[in-house]
């Protein structure tokens, strides 16, 4: 709850020029990056960066929610379009470009920019009605994770088609963001036989945040995914993808979002493991 006490005007002007000289620091350092990359600039930075109020955002929480109980979260924020904008100017809106979130512990997120065309997503800062920016990260045995700086929600009530994809495209902890083009020459190389692209999509979405398949992807696994595939049998590497605490307890690695259908989940993971298989090492 936010303190409702009086001020010192004088503690009320120090405070503002505190926030100035944020927001030019962060200028500084994010302007000749503008096109490309952008440091998040803390909450005070920020408020002044976007000229407008925070808004608020009702959302079904993937990290708290399963298939039978769905649970809803207020959170406070700006919409994500009007926050790229500001950081990163139009060159996010390019054809073919994706949105990168880049978090404190090493996890990526890349997003295709037209998703956010697409759908609402808000970039938030305050979970509203609670005593901190936290939740449980139920799929990861999580407790009480931290979501600042900021944390990307989408509107999945206003848009429920959102809701079988879980977590994912969901970063928290951000802390930069940028463009970025290199996901075709990665994950589609010469060589990769025709109609594999909707399966490194999936990758992308589903596995390449923390791992990484011929350099893209996060910083939270090493190795080539690839090659870790080739080396595990079928039926284990199927099992980490659907039942990943059963392989391992007490794993922090999501498995496929239990919120979606169990045959498409199966689905799913075996043109996972088909792609993976398929697609071309690069040194």
């Amino acid at each position: 709850m936010r303190s409702t006490h009086r001020t010192h005007p004088g503690r009320d002007r120090s405070a503002a020029r505190r926030a100035a000289a944020a927001l030019f620091a962060w200028v500084v350092v994010a302007w000749p990056l503008a096109a490309s990359a952008a440091p998040m600039p803390d909450l005070p930075a920020m408020t002044t960066a976007m000229g407008a109020p925070a808004t608020t955002v009702t959302v079904v929480e993937p990290h708290l929610s399963t298939r039978e109980h769905a649970v809803q979260v207020r959170y406070r924020g700006w919409p994500a379009e009007a926050v790229l904008d500001k950081l990163l100017g139009p060159a996010w809106r390019a054809p073919g470009v994706e949105v990168e979130f880049r978090a404190l512990d090493g996890y990526v997120s890349r997003i295709p920019n037209e998703r956010f065309l697409r759908y609402r997503a808000w970039l938030v800062f305050e979970r509203i009605g609670h005593p901190a920016f936290a939740l449980d990260n139920l799929q990861q045995n999580e407790k009480d994770v931290q979501l600042g700086p900021y944390y990307l929600v989408w509107d999945n009530i206003a848009h429920p088609e959102l809701l079988p994809e879980g977590a994912s495209y969901w970063p928290y902890q951000v802390a930069e963001i940028q463009v970025s083009q290199a996901r075709m020459n990665a994950l589609l190389p010469n060589g990769i036989a025709p109609g594999f692209e909707a399966s490194a999509a999936l990758a992308q979405k589903y596995c390449l945040s923390c791992h990484r398949v011929n350099g893209y992807g996060g910083d939270k696994a090493p190795g080539n995914l690839a090659l870790t595939a080739r080396a595990l049998p079928a039926t284990e590497f199927l099992r980490w993808v659907l039942q990943p605490s059963q392989v391992k307890p007490g794993t922090t690695m999501p498995g496929l979002p239990d919120s979606m259908a169990e045959a498409d989940r199966r689905d799913a993971a075996r043109r996972l493991l088909d792609y993976l298989v398929a697609v071309p090492v690069l040194p």
